[in-house]
């Protein structure tokens, strides 16, 4: 019955090899939290075009995993980064390496995060969580996009924010400091969005639902949920950014926005 359902909340889009390597020949991507889950399916999907693929991520050994993986297509190139982003000082160097290394980027595909579900009664003693949600979902990409986009400018480049619907529906119960930093970041893009597009760059929005991630494995009443496929939402996504789509979103979240603000007036 899940995959029913799952089949009809999140209906597949295909990509072929030659619609990527067309869109992404000789192109320079980004790509943060690239070691698992959806960064991970998005690099797989990049091995057929020649492009040069910049993979950042903590786990030193998944990333070279990846790079092997995608490597073995023996078309794109891979330079790997581990560090923790929300290392200031790892990702100034970071930040600075790349600045040093490239002459200009074309896709910056902005995905690492972190989402944590708790109640504010178990977090009274925890404010770390509100620090760490923020430097990593809102402050860490902020940083990246602010250094990036000299670079971007350069190729007119693009700039993809893999966000969630969260931002989109009225905040939720056990996820404030998830939500709130996701918001964040979403709303700061959105505001540089205008200046940006005048210099030639684009901005594309991704509102995924639930995806099946490690991210999420914590929490065990995700496991009976609907959920979207890591593999699907990497698709949705370069989809979305060949095509230079403002934003991507499951067809049925308008409706889930119509009953949500009803719930809430009520």
């Amino acid at each position: 019955m899940n995959q029913l359902v799952e089949a009809f909340l999140f209906p597949k889009t295909s990509l072929n090899e030659r619609q990527i390597a067309k869109a992404f020949n000789k192109k320079t991507v980004l790509i943060t939290g690239a070691s698992s889950g959806i960064g991970k399916e998005m690099a797989f999907l990049f091995a057929n075009a020649t492009c040069h693929l910049l993979l950042v991520a903590r786990d030193h050994e998944r990333l070279d995993e990846v790079k092997r993986v995608v490597e073995q297509k023996q078309n794109a190139t891979v330079s790997i980064y581990a560090l923790d982003l929300r290392d200031e000082s790892a990702r100034e160097h970071f930040l600075h390496t790349i600045q040093k290394e490239t002459d200009g980027i074309d896709v910056l595909l902005s995905n690492a995060g972190l989402s944590i579900r708790r109640s504010i009664y178990e977090s009274l003693n925890r404010f770390h969580d509100v620090k760490r949600t923020l430097n990593i979902n809102y402050e860490a990409p902020a940083a990246i996009v602010m250094s990036m986009l000299p670079l971007l400018e350069k190729r007119g480049g693009q700039i993809v924010n893999v966000s969630t619907i969260n931002c989109q529906l009225p905040p939720m119960s056990h996820f404030a400091a998830y939500q709130a930093s996701k918001s964040a970041f979403d709303t700061w893009l959105r505001s540089v969005t205008p200046e940006v597009k005048k210099r030639g760059m684009n901005v594309t929005s991704i509102y995924l639902p639930l995806v099946r991630t490690p991210m999420i494995a914590p929490t065990k009443r995700y496991e009976k949920m609907p959920a979207m496929s890591p593999e699907q939402a990497a698709i949705k996504i370069i989809d979305a950014t060949i095509k230079q789509k403002k934003r991507y979103e499951p067809w049925w979240l308008t409706f889930a926005k119509l009953y949500s603000s009803r719930k809430v007036s009520l």
